[in-house]
């Protein structure tokens, strides 16, 4: 028995075990869901709705349901979990069961965007340069990378980062800048994840956030001397290009 490998046990039941979904795709959550990333992802998706687009570790579907609603028609997904691949596959037809790096490797100079929301901190520091050299070559010149994962830069981040078994590595906003950079990435930018306003409620949920992040900016000050990154929400968002 190989004692190094979890992941074929964890991913095997990876949406009903770790993510607590159901065996039928929930648009209306979905839907719900995509509100907030308009926000998140404003500016950085391509404007062309032909543009390919592939959703790396696509998960139950979400994000490929966001590309569907918003009127893009070539895209896919990829998931390395049968249960994941069996939810997105109730979006969109075009959902592969495989190893996103294995995947990426394999198409070359192909995509306008990758998109990985929650993969990266999935792999130890060796598949982390692996995939981010992969991602580079997948993507076309001018192509972008979109990544979201758990912010170290948080007081609240052990919450996510030791919230699931099968997390390997965490970042910061100025180390995955690093990273990237190194892999050829460039104009890079990283955006915090924090409440989006559209009513009254998180109107006053936004407006506490501001107080909090001041007050987190402030600490940082008092020890260091600096404000840090300014990105303080559990997870961040951040992308890179290809030039």
């Amino acid at each position: 028995m190989d004692f190094t490998d979890y992941r074929n046990r964890v991913y095997k039941k990876y949406a009903s075990e770790f993510q607590g979904a159901k065996p039928i795709f929930d648009e209306m959550a979905a839907d719900i869901w995509g509100r907030a990333y308009d926000h998140y992802l404003r500016g950085w998706l391509p404007d062309r709705k032909d543009a390919t687009i592939v959703d790396v570790a696509c998960g139950a579907g979400k994000l490929l349901h966001f590309f569907k609603k918003r009127g893009y028609v070539n895209f896919c997904g990829v998931d390395i979990s049968p249960e994941q691949v069996q939810l997105a596959g109730q979006v969109i037809e075009k959902v592969t069961e495989a190893n996103a790096i294995d995947f990426l490797e394999g198409h070359k100079f192909e995509f306008d965007l990758i998109t990985g929301l929650d993969i990266i901190e999935h792999f130890n520091k060796n598949e982390v340069l692996r995939f981010l050299d992969a991602c580079y070559k997948a993507l076309k010149p001018g192509g972008r990378l979109i990544l979201q994962t758990p912010n170290a830069e948080s007081p609240w981040v052990s919450s996510v980062r030791y919230g699931d078994f099968s997390h390997e590595v965490c970042f910061n906003p100025n180390g995955i800048t690093r990273i990237l950079t190194l892999c050829g990435f460039s104009k890079i930018e990283p955006r915090e994840q924090g409440p989006v306003v559209h009513g009254l409620l998180s109107t006053g949920r936004f407006v506490c956030w501001l107080c909090i992040r001041t007050g987190l900016k402030l600490w940082n000050l008092a020890e260091t001397g600096t404000i840090g990154s300014g990105i303080f929400t559990r997870v961040f968002i951040i992308k890179g290009e290809k030039g």
